[in-house]
């Protein structure tokens, strides 16, 4: 199950959160203008394989790409460039959606990755990741000292 944490994640504090709101509100230049998409996910452990639940709002199923590479499964999202066009003709009153892309690895050394199934619907991605089967413990026994 831990092969299954995804790279890279870090926590973030209460204080981080109060400082980007700071940050948002009176205007860092530095700050890029909307935050970073973020995809949360859930994995369930269903016994003989695992659940992954990701919230991609706002894709389609063609927005999306599943890229297996050896033992790394990476899901990766972008919305296309359209809103760039509507950004320069400055049409905008208010712009809160964000457009861009999103990439998130995990791995799958502990899977059987030809089984592995993917579903999209209503913005959330699941896959079915199938367990390899586990191998016997090797049976306990008493090693002698020379």
């Amino acid at each position: 199950m831990f092969g299954l944490m995804p790279y890279e994640r870090r926590e973030r504090g209460m204080m981080d959160l109060f400082n980007d709101l700071d940050k948002y509100f009176f205007g860092d230049k530095s700050m890029p203008s909307m935050p970073a998409l973020s995809c949360r996910t859930d994995i369930e452990d269903r016994g003989d394989s695992y659940l992954l639940s990701a919230e991609l709002p706002g894709f389609s199923k063609e927005d999306i790409r599943l890229d297996l590479d050896g033992d790394v499964l990476t899901i990766s999202a972008a919305h296309s460039g359209e809103s760039e066009k509507k950004e320069k003709d400055g049409s905008y009153v208010c712009r809160e959606r964000h457009y861009g892309s999103y990439s998130r690895s995990f791995d799958v050394s502990a899977i059987r990755q030809e089984e592995i199934r993917a579903t999209y619907k209503n913005g959330v991605l699941e896959l079915t990741l199938p367990k390899k089967e586990a191998a016997p413990a090797p049976a306990a026994r008493a090693i002698e000292i020379e």
